[in-house]
């Protein structure tokens, strides 16, 4: 027998049973959940592609993600390099999830009151202006003002993986928080991008794209039950959005902010509607066994064309009781979390290290603005809006959410990372400015976590009963 398979089980076995092991896998377990974004492959991906930039793969590693893909349909051409195709086409699924999970918290969590939905509303509008205030007071009047855009965004993936940390010793209102927070600041960031950083914008595919988003109302107004219609006609707001020359993500969140948080049958009227056909598959399955001379114990066989026919009616019913939105949101997540965000990062972080990189970001109006108005921007003015607001009585604190645990969310919309690097690919058509920038967000991201982990874990330990 191979000594292989004894030597893994020995330390499988032995890692089962060490509180060292255990703890730490107990810690790393959120970011590598598949019932949520979760930000564990995305970190990994991240360190793979600043490993493959800064080797001597470099070269034939960027040049596969700037080979031009070409898709022709009809009269319709559209080139572009992979990389961008990440962005525009998988990007967007990521924030369908954001959309789907605050409209779930907006109407029927713990966000679903005015004053409640008003406080991650007062937090993103300070997280959006108080960081552009800080970068632009270090670069206002240069050529490098035209970056403010970069500070704007948070990342939502690493920001939940860290909250998930703590997710039995937090409230889950503070996670509400957090994504309502997110995905009115990437909207904000967004918007950014198609009025800051887009040449031209076709109106006619603008309208194209509300029409189709107006038809999806509609026929949800009108219950209709096939899922068919409504992803043909999320394709076409995807592909008009695209085309318009907005960023498609929009279209991620605004069809997710679509998704019906109800399901189409309670759980009362699905007793009442299945209670007949198990009745009827019973009847079936013991006609069967009679004719064929079966034992009443005995499975074999397979179901008679009636039985199969009720089954069908039962399990069609019990999907009607699911919400279509947790549907959503939960066959998405790990396909987000294992394939779209790694694809994003292994894309788009292309940080080439030097001493001369470090010295020029370090010593720059540009790396002193962004890793300023992120890691103390983004907080302050999330902090001070979300005070504010609470203390005139236009908001409220969600239940069993502290000042300090705000002040932990504050310190993780530091982490400015999926969009910011997309933004700052925007603002700089330079790639040593490009690259200033993308080493200042990952700097002030990496700070911006770990002030929020330490905050957080603070806040639960505070929280905890004793």
């Amino acid at each position: 027998m191979s000594l292989t398979p004894r030597l893994s089980g020995k330390l499988a076995a032995r890692a089962h049973h060490s509180p060292v092991a255990a703890s730490f896998l107990h810690r790393i377990a959120p970011f590598f959940a598949t019932d949520q974004v979760v930000g564990g492959p995305l970190l990994i991906a991240t360190i793979v592609a600043l490993i493959c930039t800064n080797s001597p793969l470099a070269h034939g590693y960027e040049a596969l993600w700037n080979n031009v893909l070409e898709i022709r349909l009809g009269t319709f051409r559209a080139a572009h390099p992979l990389a961008d195709w990440v962005d525009e086409a998988l990007l967007p699924l990521f924030f369908l999830i954001i959309g789907a999970e605050v409209k779930r918290e907006f109407t029927k969590g713990s966000l679903s009151t005015i004053r409640t939905a008003t406080f991650p509303l007062a937090g993103a509008i300070g997280g959006i202006l108080m960081p552009v205030a800080v970068y632009l007071a270090f670069n206002h009047g240069t050529d490098t003002a035209s970056g403010w855009g970069t500070v704007i965004t948070s990342d939502t993936a690493f920001a939940l993986a860290i909250i998930g940390m703590f997710a039995t010793r937090l409230p889950a209102s503070l996670r509400a928080v957090l994504l309502a927070f997110a995905a009115i600041d990437d909207v904000g960031g967004l918007l950014v991008i198609a009025t800051a950083y887009t040449e031209a914008i076709d109106i006619r595919m603008v309208i194209t794209a509300v029409l189709a988003y107006a038809a999806i109302f509609a026929l949800l107004r009108l219950r209709l039950v096939s899922p068919i219609p409504y992803v043909l006609l999320g394709l076409i707001v995807w592909a008009a959005t695209y085309a318009s020359g907005i960023h498609a993500t929009i279209a991620g969140v605004m069809l997710g902010l679509l998704s019906p948080t109800r399901s189409r049958l309670s759980e009362d009227r699905f007793a009442d509607r299945v209670q007949e056909p198990i009745d009827r598959f019973k009847r079936a399955v013991a006609a069967a066994r009679t004719k064929d001379g079966a034992e009443p114990g005995d499975d074999e066989g397979a179901p008679t064309a009636s039985a199969q026919k009720q089954l069908g009616y039962i399990e069609e019913m019990a999907q009607a009781t699911d919400e279509p939105a947790e549907r959503l949101v939960q066959t998405l997540n790990p396909w987000v979390s294992y394939v779209v965000l790694p694809l994003f990062a292994l894309s788009a972080v292309r940080i080439h290290f030097s001493a001369e990189l470090l010295s020029d970001a370090a010593g720059s109006l540009l790396g002193m603005g962004v890793f300023a108005g992120l890691a103390l921007g983004k907080p302050l003015g999330f902090l001070l809006a979300t005070w504010l607001a609470v203390t005139t009585g236009a908001a409220q604190r969600p239940d069993g959410v502290t000042w300090r645990m705000v002040l932990g969310v504050g310190a993780l919309s530091g982490i400015g990372f999926t969009i910011s690097l997309f933004i700052a690919n925007l603002a700089f058509p330079d790639t040593q400015r490009t690259e200033m920038a993308s080493l200042a967000i990952l700097g002030a991201s990496v700070v911006s976590a770990v002030i929020g982990y330490v905050i957080l874990r603070s806040a639960a330990a505070e929280d905890a009963p004793s």
